[in-house]
């Protein structure tokens, strides 16, 4: 019981089946978490069926209406937690990560020194297929402004490919993070980085989604322009590093 992949799913029923057989299929010993935000198209019921398939390792945390990607990762971050997982993976449930790449970043984190493991597509050997010159500029565009605005060392600051060692996530104050949607991503990592853990970049290549549609819109993209000031208005007039920092653990402690 080392590793958990988190996936967030609404409105996936086209892509669930297969990406979940295809984590099985490289028994690597992952356990997969689906958290469904009542998906209307049936997404959990096909997960339902599936744990027949994977009664020991497949789990379903059901939510009422769609509650945004960021409290669906941080009930997630809790659930596995709890559990004792020591490894904990973000990735997506329509195939842009591929299934094969889990394990270079479990390596990453187990092996080469990393608190935690990105999936990059902005660093030397990442890159996309299938994707317009919109979107990537739009994603480069906005790690660059991140970088620059919070003088995070990180090249794709708003990946989804994640691999955290269960250190960083009993570290954080995970109620304390704010954001719900594209700067999530971007705060997790900041909090992380703030707190002194180490990030390591692997390389990976992201596939545009074949199925289904894709859940960006214009209220993402504002939400990740105007956190990543805000983030960094924080770090340098308020402290930030103590409202992040998960403190209950020291009480107990004392």
């Amino acid at each position: 019981m080392e590793k958990i992949v988190i996936i967030p799913t609404y409105n996936e029923r086209e892509n669930i089946t297969n990406i979940l057989d295809a984590i099985f299929s490289l028994r690597q010993d992952f356990h997969v978490l689906v958290i469904d935000d009542g998906s209307p198209d049936g997404t959990a019921g096909l997960v339902k069926g599936l744990q027949e398939k994977y009664p020991d390792s497949l789990f379903l945390e059901e939510r009422s209406g769609k509650l945004g990607l960021g409290t669906a990762y941080i009930h997630g971050f809790k659930w596995a937690i709890a559990r004792g997982y020591h490894f904990v993976f973000e990735m997506d449930a329509d195939f842009s990560h591929n299934p094969a790449d889990l394990q270079r970043l479990y390596e990453a984190c187990k092996s080469g020194g990393a608190d935690v493991a990105i999936g990059s597509r902005w660093v030397k050997g990442g890159g996309t297929v299938n994707w317009p010159w919109d979107r990537i500029a739009l994603s480069k565009g906005g790690s660059l402004y991140t970088r620059i605005i919070t003088w995070m060392p990180v090249h794709d600051t708003t990946a989804g490919f994640v691999c955290y060692r269960k250190e960083v996530l009993e570290a954080i104050n995970l109620d304390a993070i704010r954001f719900l949607g594209y700067a999530f991503q971007i705060e997790m990592k900041f909090a992380s980085w703030k707190l002194g853990f180490k990030i390591k970049e692997v390389p990976i290549t992201f596939e545009d989604r074949k199925y289904g549609v894709s859940k960006m819109h214009k209220g993402i993209v504002k939400e990740g322009i105007l956190g990543v000031l805000k983030l960094r208005w924080e770090s340098i007039f308020k402290d930030y590093h103590a409202r992040i920092k998960n403190t209950e653990g020291e009480e107990a402690a004392a």
